[in-house]
């Protein structure tokens, strides 16, 4: 009778990937009894060696992981086994060059990274699903198998092959019916472009139509979406029903639709990476947020992992996050004593229920090579290893405070794909004046999180699909762009039972084909938002604006709002925009919508989520408050399974700082110890957790 996995503990799985397969002289016993002492309790494996587990074309090697996987059961150590589909092995390519991937213009792919193969041919999957049939038919039943990884980071490539973009006919004619229709919908007769039959559509390579683009993406992320579905079907058929089913997911990928994708997973996985030093300091200057494949500061990394928890709106797994270096030979940006301990307690805080590093060691070889790991090139333990060991120890100590943690939120904001891609075909912003800025979205949204984080407001997301299901005292819709009728309705109806919306520019402007909508702006809005504009304009440079307590500044943008019952809360100070208010204030119901007209800069963007604060939050009885004014010190908060509320005390910077608590207190970092009321000190890069 083969023996159970290994029980799931409360608290957080603290893991690593670890690959052996990739040393000259590995010695698992080692590292896994490294890890034991390190409470290191999950480890990664097999994702990424398709080439070893089938060196030729139908020859298989499986058995050379089975003494890693039976050296993890002995110290109680999950593993979390990978699907090998992302990196197809040399006789793969050769037998089927044509699997490579086209991309815009005709060009391959170039065989001799990852991610090159259209993972849609049925060539490809008839190999995939023998290499997985192969793989996890023989360790997915294994004792120390907790669960499968499926692929590993899915939707790097647009796919244009032509297979791809027959299919793509095809979803369009299953959509919409016949070419008439696809005409009226997406505005055809502009340069000659209608349609008299199916055979006429034009490859995406040229494209200029937005409704084209938006459907393109919509289809490749389906696409994606599929493939990680039909890998979950297969594995569900090779592994007992206690093993949990996931992928790793990079947000920034361009064919990733992640809250689709997540209805096929049991958990949602996620990349949670960060540049650390300086760059995970927090001050108060009024610079652009940052959040891109690495998080740049404290708050990025709170979105992020913001994001991660709505793609379920459930509880996570960090399946990668760094331990040390990232990227590049040329970006050694290794973490400040303390720092590894305030990144994993801020993904704690935000819902994180594993946090695994990426990885073991340092490799010796291929591409990554200077993508550090736990231990280096030595594979010695040192300082990262005895800090991610205090750490493990740390969060071993409070494995029961920290079971089933679900973190609070005042905020809602409404991420929205259909958006992020119009955006990025049609940016309203500019880099430099000129160029556009197809990431507008995303620094949309992280201005508006920022001004949130800044006002000590903690944030979820919702999709515009997932709105009714979780309920905010203040939702926030930042350039919600494609908004459908339903969507307006739904919005209006949370305003009117007494919600708090925040409105910003391009919200509303277009349709859910990403047509502009023929009507006054903010079109099926204008009633709720209580303003109007006809006009709009790029800013070349930054304005003052005064009327929300300290003067801030508007960037990059300014819609030429006209009150139509709403409250002019603040305005520009500027010889021709000054003429029109940059945020409004309109009550409607029983609730209220403020209307951002402009970009805030980071001061404007904080005042104005300050008064919604005041005014709409429900804020939760802190234990603590902080003495004067501190923009290092963030707290977040979160529930256990045992209802009882923990607060996360950050100091980001390199100075002690200090907090007070107003009632006695448990602190359960380090040493549980009870608190009494007075000053809590914060050491430099310092974490405390009390409840």
């Amino acid at each position: 009778m083969t023996p159970p996995p290994p029980t799931r503990s409360p608290g957080i799985r603290f893991g690593t990937a670890y690959y052996p397969e990739y040393l000259r002289s590995p010695d698992p016993k080692r590292d896994l009894d490294l890890m034991a002492q390190a409470k290191i309790d999950s480890i990664r494996v097999g994702e990424s060696v398709w080439s070893t587990w089938e060196p030729r074309d139908g020859e298989f090697d499986l058995d050379w992981l089975t003494p890693v996987l039976d050296a993890a059961h002995e110290r109680d150590i999950g593993v979390l086994l990978g699907t090998p589909t992302y990196a197809i092995p040399p006789w793969l390519q050769r037998k089927h060059p044509e699997l490579a991937i086209v991309r815009a213009g005709g060009a391959r792919i170039p065989w001799g990274a990852r991610q090159e193969v259209d993972f849609t041919s049925p060539a490809f999957l008839r190999h995939a699903e023998r290499v997985i049939r192969a793989v996890v038919g023989r360790h997915g039943g294994h004792p120390a198998v907790i669960g499968i990884q499926l692929d590993n980071e899915p939707g790097l490539h647009l796919i244009h092959n032509e297979p791809v973009f027959e299919r793509f006919t095809a979803w369009l004619a299953e959509r919409y019916g016949d070419v008439g229709r696809l005409n009226e919908e997406w505005g055809l007769a502009y340069w000659s472009h209608r349609l008299g039959d199916w055979a006429e559509l034009w490859r995406p390579d040229g494209n200029t139509t937005p409704s084209y683009d938006l459907a393109w993406r919509r289809f490749q992320a389906e696409l994606t979406t599929r493939f990680i579905a039909w890998q979950a079907a297969l594995v569900r058929e090779l592994v007992p029903g206690d093993r949990a089913l996931t992928t790793c997911l990079a947000y920034q990928r361009p064919a990733l639709d992640d809250v689709r994708l997540s209805e096929h997973l049991t958990v949602t996985s996620g990349n949670a990476y960060y540049l650390a030093q300086d760059a995970l300091t927090r001050d108060a200057e009024d610079r652009p947020a940052e959040l891109g494949w690495f998080a740049a500061g404290p708050d990025a990394l709170f979105q992020a992992a913001d994001r991660m928890y709505g793609s379920k709106q459930r509880r996570y797994w960090v399946t990668e996050t760094n331990a040390t270096s990232i990227a590049g030979s040329q970006l050694n940006v290794t973490p400040y004593d303390g720092q590894l301990r305030q990144a994993a307690w801020a993904l704690v805080a935000r819902g994180a229920e594993m946090i695994s590093y990426w990885h073991w060691n340092t490799l010796h070889d291929g591409a990554e090579t200077y993508w550090g790991g736990i231990l280096g090139h030595a594979v010695t333990p040192g300082r990262i290893y005895d800090e991610i060991a205090a750490l493990g120890a740390e969060l071993d100590r409070a494995r029961d405070d920290l079971d089933g943690l679900t973190p609070d939120a005042d905020v809602g904001f409404v991420h929205s794909p259909d958006s992020k891609w119009a955006l990025a075909f049609q940016p309203p912003l500019t880099l430099d004046g000129r160029s556009p800025d197809r990431d507008s979205y995303e620094r949309i949204v992280a201005a508006f999180y920022q001004g949130a984080s800044d006002a000590g407001l903690q944030a979820g997301f919702v999709t515009p699909e997932q709105f009714g299901a979780r309920r905010f005292p203040v939702v926030v819709a930042p350039a919600l762009y494609c908004l459908s009728d339903a969507t307006a309705e739904a919005l209006t109806g949370y305003v009117r039972d007494g919600g708090h919306l925040v409105l910003t520019f391009r919200t509303g402007y277009a349709d859910e084909e990403a047509r502009a909508r023929p009507e006054v702006a903010p079109g099926p809005l204008r009633e709720l938002a209580g303003v109007r504009y006809l006009e709009y304009s790029t800013m070349l440079g930054p304005v003052p604006v005064h009327g929300l307590g300290k003067q801030g500044v508007a960037r990059a943008w300014a819609d030429a709002l006209e009150p139509e019952g709403a409250e002019a809360l603040a305005r520009y100070d500027h010889h021709h925009f000054g003429r029109w208010p940059a945020v409004t204030e309109h009550r409607v119901g029983r609730g209220t919508v403020t209307y951002v007209g402009t970009l805030p800069g980071r001061e404007l963007a904080a005042a104005l989520f300050r008064r919604i604060a005041a005014r709409a939050t429900e804020q939760h009885a802190a234990p603590l408050v902080g003495e004067g004014g501190q923009p290092q010190v963030t707290v977040r908060s979160a529930v256990n399974a045992r209802g009882q509320r923990l607060w996360f005390v950050h100091n980001w910077s390199d100075r002690e700082h200090a907090v007070t608590v107003t009632r006695p207190a448990v602190e359960i970092t380090g040493q549980r110890r009870p608190l009494d009321r007075g000053p809590l000190r914060l050491a430099p890069f310092d974490v405390r957790v009390i409840t």
